[in-house]
């Protein structure tokens, strides 16, 4: 049996909680949490529709009852075709989280793991995500390689 389940509404809380132990480990200094209000009915609403392109993997944490060990979050995409993709269907993972009391136990690979699997479900081709220095040794042993990246962002 799987430690692993997809996340429901009723862990949005938690899932915000280690979205933001996330965010505190890549970006140092970034902890404001005004945010988490007003994204939960957003949250809420992605974590009740199974059918969708948003998915959510999470474990329960062993010794704290209705909290979280760690989550893995994704979604897929549609871009339009090309050789190697044709049907244009990519993955992105944006938030992978252990709890900091709830690491090295394997439950943010087994978050991945899951995740990957939803991935090839739904068609996606390739997975695409940005890396933490922590981070990456473990993408890495699920294959993942780096690549040269032209990214650019615009904030509104």
């Amino acid at each position: 049996m799987s430690l692993v389940r997809r996340a429901v509404p009723e862990d949005v809380e938690e899932v915000l909680r280690l979205r933001q132990v996330m965010i505190d480990s890549v970006h140092a200094g970034d902890s404001s949490t005004g945010w988490q209000a007003e994204s939960l009915p957003t949250l809420r609403v992605k974590l009740a529709d199974r059918g969708g392109d948003f998915a959510a993997f999470v474990v329960d944490h062993p010794s704290r009852l209705d909290a979280l060990a760690a989550l893995a979050v994704g979604t897929v995409e549609y871009r339009i075709g090309r050789a190697g993709n044709p049907h244009g269907a990519v993955g992105y993972v944006f938030s992978v989280a252990t709890d900091p009391d709830a690491r090295r136990r394997g439950y943010a690979r087994a978050c991945m793991e899951t995740l990957l699997d939803w991935f090839r479900e739904k068609g996606a081709a390739q997975v695409d995500l940005n890396a933490s220095a922590e981070a990456e040794p473990l993408y890495a042993s699920l294959g993942f390689v780096r690549k040269p990246d032209p990214s650019m962002r615009l904030t509104f």
